[in-house]
This record gives C-alpha cells, structure tokens and sequence, in this order.
C-alpha cells in the first residue's frame, strides 16, 4: 500500500516592515522642526535688524578738564617813591607800590583847586563860566610866586579871562600865581579857600588829604596814592576839567601861548591830568590813560610819586601802564574752537569726537583760573555737527568790571563727523551686544 503525503515546502522567513504611517509620521517630524529652526532664524534676524541699538558713552580725556591758569599781573615799579593804578568803573586799586602814607603832593594839588571851583560854579561841557578881572592884587601874587621861585604865568591888571581860561592858565604851566588868584577871587582869601577845600576833601571821603595852600607849593598840602587816584577819577569824570587838563598848548588874552607841563598827553592814550615838583616831593605825575584793551575801551588812572627827575617820570609812567594793560587776559576757552572735549567709539567700530561749536571767551585781570566741565550726551549714530551735550567754564578771579568769580560760559558739543550705524552682517553676528 502505498501512502502518499502532499507536503508544501517551507517558504524562508522576511524581516518584518514598519508600518507606512510611521514613516510618514518621521518625515513630517523632521520637516517640523527644520521649519520651527528657519521661522526662528527668520525671527531672530528680524529682532537683530531692528533692535535697538546701544549708547554708547563718551570718552573725556583728563586733558580737556584740565583749569585754565593765567599769570599774576607783574607791575612795572619805579625803583625809588610811591605808585599806584586804578581803573575807571572799579573801586579797588589795581595795585600800589610804596607806602601809602600822606606825602607832600606839589602840584598835584592844583587838581584839587579845580575841582573845588568847578563843584561851585557847576560849569558844563562848554560853558566857560563867569568872567574875573585880574587886578594889581593879582600882579602882586605874581611877584611874590617870583620872589619864591615858583611856577608862573603872565597876568597884568585890567586883564580878563573866563573861569576856564583861567583853569587852563593855572593847569597847563602849572601856575601857582593863578592857583593863588582864583582861591581869593573865589572865596576872598587863600585861608578861607583852603578851609572849603578841606572840608569838601571830607565830604568826598578823602582822608588821607589835607590842603594847605591852592597851589602845592606847601609841603603841608599832602596825600596818599589811594586818594590821589579818585582824586585823579573826578578831574577825568568832570567834562569841563578833563579837556583843560587834555590841552597841550593854548593861547590865551594877555597870557599868551602857554604849554601843558606834562609832554605824555597824547602818547600812550594819556589824557592828564597833573604833573608836580617840589624838593619834598620829588617829580610826580598824577596820570590818566584812556586805551583799548582786548578791544574794549578802558580808562586807567594812576600816580607816580617821588622819582629822581621828570625823565624818570616820563620813562617810568609808560611802562607802569603799559605792565597793567598786559595783565588783562582775554582767555581763549576753546583753543578758537579746536579742543576735542570727547570721543566715541561704538561696539561695531564706528567712531568720532566732539569739539565746540562756539568759541567763548573769558577776561581774566592778573592770576585767575577757570574750571571746565564737560557734560558729553551718550549717542547711539549720529551724523556731523550733531548736538553732543556742553561744556561749561567757571572762572576765578577778576576782570575789567571787577570780581567775576562765579561766572559761567558755556559752548555746545557738536560731533566732527559721522558716528554711523552697524551693518547687518554685524547686527546678526553680535547678538551678545543688542541683546
């Protein structure tokens, strides 16, 4: 019998396969996350390009606030006597030199005369007040100013001038016969002119000055370098005084042509006011200079006491004037504009430097200072000539119109050139700086 057996054969066994929907399910995860990466990068270049960017603050070298120093006046003193300057507008000397005792002041005390008279008769610019008969007392005066030596000019009996020829008879050759006549005419004595002058002396706060006689030729006619220079202010202040003494030759009725005994009027802006020569007090010059310093028109007023001789004087009064004109600075605060005051450099590279944008100017008299501050602003871009904040200058010290401590001038910063914005490529590639 046979047994017959159908068999199939074995069929070799597969690995088996993932199902399709888990293989989609991959690539749609990978496709996620690349576009979440490209959607970040998008956002990230787009916050990078648009934000803000940093400030950067200004660099100030010590250099630029460095104090601006200027130099102590350095008077040019006589070797021998007493000096001293002031100057119109300002109460305080400018300096003095010597004692400033009381001393015999000669002619210089003519000044004084003047002004008394003029403080009588209340004369104005151009008026040439009230006309005096000189007479054979006044010829006597003559003869006894003679019989001592003294300065003169020419009067005879029936002559007549007007207060203010007079003045100039008296001021311009220095004539003690004149100072003598019109301190009688005037007040009836030389006794009772010299106790009115005195007493408006007083009334003027001169204290240091006491009169004697009208003309200085009395050593006891005295006064100190302080009063003397407001002395020497009211003669100038006076309109009708100020041109007598600012004359250099005149011609007059009977006197004839007289000159001022003072050769400087004229030279080196001296306007008056009074020279002065006697033994005690040596050769003076009580002096008025108007001149142009650092383009502003000033007037100084000074005195000169006991120098050997007039060429002295003449050699000694220019020079003492010429020393205080030189002590007014005229600070140029900003070097014309030039002093770089800050510097910038941005975090991509971009830099400048900031200058003023004006030019201010400070007058400083004899040793001050001026302290500068800067106040630079913090840029971020900036073109050229941008505002950049201030710097301020604070001087110490005095000037033409007296103490300027405290006075503040400022300028403006402007950039010099352009501090310009970052590429994009370095918006990008620094997100530690924007971020």
């Amino acid at each position: 019998m046979s047994l017959a057996v159908d068999l199939e054969p074995e069929r070799p066994t597969q690995a088996a396969k993932p199902p399709r929907r888990r293989r989609r399910a991959g690539r749609r995860a990978a496709v996620i996350i690349a576009l979440v990466l490209v959607l970040a990068m998008a956002a990230y270049v787009g916050l990078a390009l648009v934000r803000p960017l940093p400030a950067t603050a200004a660099i100030v070298p010590a250099s630029a606030t460095a104090s601006i120093e200027t130099a102590g006046v350095a008077p040019a003193w006589p070797a021998t006597g007493g000096a001293a300057i002031g100057l119109v507008g300002q109460d305080e000397l400018l300096g003095s030199h010597g004692s400033d005792a009381s001393v015999p002041i000669a002619s210089m005390t003519k000044t004084i005369t003047a002004l008394v008279l003029l403080d009588r008769y209340k004369l104005t610019a151009g008026e040439q007040g009230p006309t005096i008969t000189f007479g054979e007392r006044d010829v006597d005066i003559l003869n006894e100013v003679w019989a001592e030596d003294g300065s003169w000019a020419k009067v005879a009996a029936g002559e007549k001038l007007t207060l203010v020829q007079a003045l100039t008879a008296m001021i311009l050759p220095s004539a003690n016969n004149y100072a003598r006549s019109l301190a009688v005419w005037s007040y009836g004595s030389q006794a009772k002119f010299v106790s009115v002058a005195n007493a408006w002396l007083k009334q003027h706060g001169f204290t240091h000055t006491h009169m004697t006689d009208p003309s200085g030729l009395d050593s006891g006619s005295v006064s100190n370098m302080t009063d003397l220079v407001g002395i020497g202010k009211l003669a100038i202040a006076n309109p009708v005084l100020a041109k007598v003494v600012n004359t250099p030759t005149a011609t007059l009725p009977t006197v004839g042509t007289i000159h001022n005994t003072d050769p400087l009027i004229g030279k080196y802006g001296i306007e008056g006011v009074k020279t002065g020569y006697t033994q005690q007090a040596g050769h003076c010059l009580l002096f008025a200079a108007k001149v142009s310093v650092n383009g502003t028109e000033r007037t100084f007023v000074g005195v000169m006491t006991g120098q050997p001789t007039y060429a002295a004087l003449w050699k000694g009064v220019p020079k003492l004037l010429k020393s205080f004109e030189q002590s007014f600075h005229l600070v140029d605060l900003t070097n014309s504009g030039t002093t770089v005051y800050a510097s910038y450099r941005a975090p991509w590279g971009a830099k400048t430097s900031v200058i003023p944008g004006t030019t201010p100017h400070v007058e400083l008299y004899s040793k001050g200072s001026v302290t500068v501050k800067v106040d630079a602003a913090r840029l971020v871009t900036a073109p050229s000539g941008a505002a950049a904040g201030k710097v301020t200058f604070t001087a110490a010290g005095t000037g033409g119109g007296g103490d300027t401590t405290g006075t503040e001038v400022s300028a403006p910063l402007v950039t010099t050139g352009t501090l310009a914005a970052p590429s994009a490529w370095w918006r990008i590639t620094h997100p530690h700086e924007l971020f």
